[in-house]
C-alpha cells in the first residue's frame, strides 16, 4: 500500500486541500492552517512550486502554490497584489515554508489572505517540494485514469441499456446503483415519475417533493442546485424539455458530487430521453399503475413510504376517505382510451386520483376524497363515460376505508364484486356499478365457479335426477325448480308448470324416491335450490 495516498481518498472523489495537507511527505513539515480552515475541502487540480513575484501568470486554477516566502514583496501593498491575483487566478491554497526567509507569516499576508478567502498554510520545517509535487501528481494523475476507466464503464453500461431498449425504470435503477446515491424522475408539474432509493428511505426521499422540487431551480445541464444541492438534469423529448432527472445528495456524512456524478446523470438523462422515444406510453400512466400494484400487492416497506410515493405523484395522502373501483374492459381493447378519458373527467371534476392498468382489459382507479365529498356521484360519472367508450365494460367499486395503507382491502373487495359479475349482468336500475351489496346466491356461486368444491356439491346433489331425465326423456328438473321457485307451494308449482296437481304430486314423489330428500324440510329445499342455482350458473358459464 501506498503510505502517501491520502486516508479517507476514495475513488469518486476529488484530491482536497484537506488530503494534501495529510499525506507524510507535507505532514513532516508539521503543516498549521492560518486562514481559509472551512475552505480545505477545495479540488486540488495540480501543484505548483514558484518563486516568482508573480506566479498567477503560470496558473490556470486549482493549484496548490507551494513557495519558501522568498519572492513576497516587502510592502503590504505588493503583497495584496501578490494574493489577489492567485485568488483571481483560483489557485486552491498557499503553503509557505517559515524556514529561509520567515519564521512566522507576514501580518500582511494573513490579512489579504483572509480577506480573499484564500487558504493560508505554513510549515515549520523544510520540506522537499519536488518530492510533494512528484506524490499529490502522481495521485492526481492516477486519479485521472480512475475516472476515465470508470466514464468509460458508465459509457458501456447506458449504451447497453439504450441497445436492449430499456424502460425508464431501468434506466433509473442502473443510475442509483452505479452511485449508490436516490435518483428520482420528475416531469415538468413536480411529479415524482419514478424514485430508485439508495442510502435514504422513500420516505426521505420523496417527503413534501413537489414543495422542495420546486425550489430547486431549473436548468439543461447537469449542476449542483437548491437549498439541498440536489444533482440535476434535464430530460427531453421530441427536442422540448419534458421533464428532469434528479441525484439526492447522501446524508450530511457522506461525500459531495463528483464529476463522475455529473457524467453519470448526464449519461442519465440521455438515456431516458432515448427511452422516453422508444416507450411512447406516457409515463404518468405508469407511474400510476406501478402506485397503484405497490398498493393492491402491499409491497411498500413502510406505511409512511406509501404516503410518500403516492403524494409526490400529485394524490392527497392526508384525505379522509379512499374509494378503489376496477373497469373491467372485457372483450373490448379500448384501455389507454378508456385511462385517458376517465383521467380527463377526474382533472374536470377535481378528484384527485391514480388511475392505471393493472392486468390486460382491468384499469385501477382509487379516489382520495374530502371529509364531506361523497364518491357515489363521482364513480356514478366515470361508469358513464366508461360504459359511453365501451358498453360491455364492468365497473365494480369496493368498500370504503379512511387511511391510504388500507386501500388493498378496497380493490380486494372490488375484485370480488368484479369476479361475481357474469357477462351481460343488468345493472341496478339506480346505478351504472356494481358494488358488494350486489353480490347473492347466484352472484357468490358465480365467482366460486371453478372450485372443485362446489362442482362436487352440485353433483352429489342432482346426478341421480339428471341422470334419470336423460335415461327416461323426463323433465324432472323443471318441476323441481317450478317448486323451489314457489317455496314448496305445490299449486303455485303446478300452475307454473303447467301441470295438474296430481301430476305435481307424483313427479315430486319420484324427485323424493330418486334423491332421497324430504321436499317437506325447509333445509333440504334449501339444500337442493343452492345446488340447482349453481347447475344454473355452471352451465351458463
Amino acid at each position: 500500500m501506498n503510505d502517501n495516498h491520502p486516508a479517507d481518498h476514495g475513488p469518486t472523489r476529488a484530491l482536497t486541500v484537506a488530503d494534501v495537507l495529510a499525506l507524510p511527505v507535507l505532514a513532516a513539515g508539521q503543516p498549521r492552517v492560518v486562514t481559509g480552515m472551512t475552505d480545505l475541502d477545495r479540488p486540488v487540480r495540480w501543484v505548483h512550486i514558484t518563486e516568482l513575484t508573480d506566479p498567477a501568470s503560470f496558473l490556470k486554477g486549482g493549484e496548490l502554490v507551494l513557495t519558501t516566502g522568498m519572492p513576497l514583496p516587502e510592502d503590504a501593498a505588493g503583497v495584496r497584489r501578490y494574493v489577489d491575483e492567485l485568488a483571481g487566478i483560483g489557485a486552491a491554497a498557499l503553503v509557505i515554508e517559515l524556514v529561509r526567509r520567515y519564521h512566522r507569516p507576514p501580518d500582511a499576508l494573513v490579512d489579504a489572505c483572509r480577506r480573499r478567502g484564500l487558504p493560508l498554510v505554513t510549515l515549520a520545517k523544510d520540506v522537499n517540494f519536488l518530492e510533494v509535487t512528484q506524490v499529490v501528481h502522481t495521485l492526481l494523475l492516477g486519479n485521472q485514469a480512475d475516472a476515465m476507466r470508470r466514464a468509460q464503464r458508465i459509457h458501456e453500461a447506458f449504451t447497453a441499456l439504450t441497445l436492449r431498449g430499456a424502460g425508464p425504470e431501468d434506466v433509473v435503477r442502473a443510475a442509483a446503483e452505479m452511485c449508490g446515491r436516490t435518483v428520482v424522475l420528475e416531469n415538468l408539474v413536480h411529479q415524482a415519475l419514478i424514485c430508485e432509493p439508495s442510502g435514504l428511505t422513500v420516505e426521505e426521499a420523496l417527503a413534501e417533493w413537489e414543495q422542495r422540487s420546486r425550489a430547486t431551480g431549473p436548468g439543461d445541464n447537469a449542476a449542483i442546485r437548491g437549498p439541498e444541492g440536489w444533482l440535476t438534469a434535464s430530460v427531453e423529448y421530441q427536442g422540448e424539455r419534458w421533464g428532469r432527472v434528479a441525484m439526492l445528495p447522501a446524508r450530511t456524512d457522506g461525500p459531495a458530487f463528483g464529476p463522475e456524478d455529473i457524467t453519470l446523470l448526464e449519461r442519465t438523462a440521455m438515456a431516458l430521453t432515448v427511452a422516453r422515444l422508444i416507450h411512447p406510453t406516457p409515463w404518468e400512466r405508469t407511474a400510476h399503475r406501478n402506485a397503484l400494484l405497490d398498493l393492491v400487492e402491499q409491497r411498500h416497506r413502510s406505511a409512511e413510504d406509501a404516503r410518500a410515493r403516492c403524494a409526490a405523484l400529485g394524490l392527497p395522502t392526508d384525505r379522509s376517505h379512499f374509494v378503489a373501483a376496477l373497469v373491467e374492459l372485457r372483450a373490448e381493447k379500448r384501455g389507454a382510451e378508456t385511462e385517458s378519458r376517465l383521467l380527463q373527467e377526474l382533472r374536470t371534476a377535481g378528484v384527485p386520483a391514480l388511475v392505471g392498468e393493472l392486468a390486460p382489459d382491468r384499469l385501477g382507479i382509487l379516489l382520495a376524497l374530502r371529509t364531506s365529498q361523497p364518491w357515489r356521484p363521482i364513480v356514478e360519472r366515470l361508469s358513464g363515460t366508461v360504459l359511453g367508450l365501451a358498453p360491455e365494460a364492468v365497473v365494480s367499486v369496493g368498500s370504503e376505508v379512511t387511511d391510504l395503507t388500507d386501500t388493498a382491502r378496497s380493490f380486494r373487495a372490488a375484485a370480488r364484486v368484479a369476479e361475481a359479475t357474469p357477462p351481460g349482468q343488468p345493472l341496478p336500475p339506480d346505478r351504472s356499478f356494481h358494488e358488494l351489496s350486489d353480490i347473492g346466491l347466484r352472484r357468490l356461486l358465480y365467482a366460486l365457479r371453478e372450485d372443485a368444491r362446489i362442482q362436487e356439491y352440485t353433483e352429489r346433489q342432482l346426478r341421480r335426477l339428471i341422470d334419470h331425465d336423460t335415461q327416461h326423456g323426463t323433465d324432472l328438473l323443471t318441476t323441481l325448480r317450478h317448486y323451489l321457485d314457489a317455496a314448496g307451494n305445490k299449486t303455485t308449482a303446478a300452475r307454473r308448470g303447467g301441470l295438474s296437481r296430481e301430476t305435481m304430486y307424483q313427479r315430486l314423489r319420484t324427485i323424493e324416491r330418486l334423491l332421497a330428500r324430504d321436499l317437506e324440510s325447509g333445509d333440504q329445499r334449501t339444500e337442493l335450490h343452492v345446488a340447482l342455482t349453481a347447475l344454473d350458473v355452471l352451465r351458463a358459464d
